[in-house]
């Protein structure tokens, strides 16, 4: 990897082909994109319809109140969480996997970017069946046919590269807002309104513990918020990059949640426990043929933002690994997500957030202790990797996620995506100051 680094860096941007996505080096300070470009690819990430879900399960598990408490707490875990990260991607132009490499190594880098790009893959797969199951149940679609359908629209997408992602989201931001204004609109004239801060829950507290649900809001965007130096990179520097994750993390993940959580709480969705706030029925119910257009074009707009965005994730990361372009691995993963869908991953809603809660935000712990409190902090990462494997990112990573894992069955209590990245971030930052001299030497031998 450090040869091709090499012979990447002496190649200047001019050089480049026009849509060059820079899968294999950093993203030269003059092909960087505005404030407004790089936000746009972010701001229309979380404002989805599958983002709204959660929020409207943790209200109604909760009650309105501390559903909303837990809501606000799981956004400024995050906004911490990918700010710091998209800080150095917007300050170096490394996409996630060149990041990754220097924490876990040359080699063993490829496990974590595996792990990450793959599991992105898995939300192409379950947003794509979604798709289709949506449009099924809401006017009778054939299911199948229009997964397919939505699966090579959203690959043809992706393939555009990073500024088909921010005209996406420069649309499908507002469309959400227009939708779920209309959806409020529709609630109040049949619910009151006023009964919605009173609003208890469906089942008691007990059946959701707060850390829990900070979880379940963490977990749903700990993948790609992990990956966000895919989309940061493209920031002129760091500053933009963390004012570009602002716009998603709190602002436009807030308006979903809250927009799920809203129409729970106004008593509007049967079944609120599991189907949480999935608007789409109000849209879809004894309305005019306009509001079933524009519910319609919603799903196709919204859902395909997302995963537009998560297969740019996974084929970013994919086309590291086996050292081919961003739009052949868009073509193979999409291709294989589309697969997915049709076999039905996308029922696996609730199970899929508490995997990515226990193992995700660990790893993104490792990456944050080792760019600011090892090694040398921020100089550490100012050289090329010198090793192969870094064992200590891997050790803090599996403590990290074991701590996650305890939190999760035994002190449920507490957030296990919060337990997790903090155990994380310190186990590393122990190991690696403890053994300095033994760090050191590793890697001046391979150096």
């Amino acid at each position: 990897m450090n040869t091709q680094q090499s012979a990447a860096d002496t190649v200047t941007s001019a050089d480049r082909e026009p849509d060059d996505e820079f899968e294999h080096s950093p993203v030269p300070a003059d092909r960087r994109k505005s404030l407004l470009t790089v936000s746009a690819v972010w701001f229309g990430f979380p404002m989805i319809l599958t983002n709204a879900i959660p929020g409207g399960v943790v209200v109604a598990l909760l009650g309105f109140w501390r559903g909303l408490a837990a809501i606000l707490v799981a956004n400024l875990v995050m906004l911490l969480y990918v700010g710091i990260l998209s800080h150095r991607a917007g300050s170096t132009g490394e996409s996630f996997s060149l990041q990754a490499s220097r924490t876990f190594g040359r080699g063993g880098y490829i496990v974590a970017s595996a792990f990450l790009a793959t599991i992105v893959v898995g939300w192409f797969a379950f947003n794509t069946g979604a798709t289709g199951a949506t449009l099924h149940s809401s006017f009778g679609w054939h299911e199948q046919l229009v997964t397919v359908l939505a699966g090579l629209g959203f690959i043809a997408l992706t393939y555009l590269g990073i500024r088909a992602l921010s005209w996406l989201g420069a649309v499908a931001a507002p469309l959400f807002i227009v939708a779920g204004v209309i959806a409020l609109v529709l609630v109040a004239r049949d619910h009151d309104m006023g009964a919605v801060f009173s609003y208890e829950g469906v089942g008691g507290a007990s059946t959701l513990t707060f850390g829990a649900a900070v979880s379940t809001i963490m977990a749903t965007f700990a993948d790609s918020g992990t990956m966000t130096a895919d989309f940061t990179r493209w920031s002129k520097n760091g500053r933009q990059a963390v004012l570009a994750t602002i716009s998603a993390f709190p602002v436009a993940s807030l308006v979903a949640q809250i927009t799920g959580g809203l129409v729970v709480a106004a008593g509007a969705i049967a079944s609120a426990g599991t189907a949480g706030g999935d608007f789409l029925p109000i849209l879809t119910g004894e309305h005019s043929g306009i509001l079933n257009v524009i519910a319609a074009v919603f799903v196709f707009v919204n859902l395909g933002s997302v995963c537009s965005h998560c297969l740019y994730n996974g084929a970013l990361g994919w086309s590291h690994l086996t050292g081919t372009t961003m739009r052949l691995m868009t073509i193979v993963l999409g291709l294989i997500g589309t697969v997915a869908a049709l076999a039905g991953v996308w029922n696996h809603f609730l199970d899929w957030l508490v995997i990515l809660s226990v193992f995700v935000p660990p790893l993104g712990g490792v990456l944050i202790a080792d760019q600011f409190f090892a090694r040398g902090g921020r100089g550490a990462m100012d050289a090329r990797p010198t090793v192969a494997v870094r064992p200590t990112a891997f050790v803090a990573w599996a403590v990290g996620a074991a701590a996650a894992g305890a939190a999760h069955w035994w002190a449920p209590q507490l957030s296990d995506a919060v337990t997790g990245l903090v155990v994380a971030v310190i186990a590393y930052a122990v190991l690696e100051r403890s053994m300095p001299a033994t760090a050191a030497s590793r890697e001046e031998a391979v150096g």
